[in-house]
């Protein structure tokens, strides 16, 4: 059964492409927020979430960052914090046959928001 034409037939490449960036995005969202972290884990958690985040389908490259301002001001006797959306800034590229897009989460400081939002799409 070819899957793309069964139940993407109605979308175009470029929207297949902003829909799996989304879709990524937003487990990326949802599983992550509330993790333990600390300055002695944020590398490995941000190596962790790129490399299951490629594993979606028609996603070429992740990229994150998490903001260690935060965490430098730790001050609890536990020595971690749990992760949010306001310490996150990610970019999902992701491409299907000749459409691609580019997913964003950032912080928003005017808005006082975490966005999620379409940076590019071709």
């Amino acid at each position: 059964m070819d899957v793309n034409k069964k139940y993407f037939n109605n979308i175009s490449n470029r929207e297949r492409a902003l829909f799996e960036g989304a879709i990524t995005m937003g487990a990326l969202f949802h599983q992550f927020i509330g993790i333990p972290i600390n300055l002695k884990s944020v590398e490995s958690l941000e190596q962790s979430i790129k490399t299951a985040m490629e594993l979606q389908p028609c996603i070429n490259k992740v990229n994150v960052e998490i903001n260690r301002n935060i965490l430098k001001e730790i001050e609890n006797e536990y020595d971690y914090i749990s992760l949010t959306g306001e310490m996150l800034d990610v970019k999902v590229e992701s491409n299907y046959s000749n459409g691609r897009a580019i997913i964003r989460l950032k912080y928003i400081s005017e808005l006082n928001y975490p966005l999620m939002y379409v940076e590019d799409i071709r």
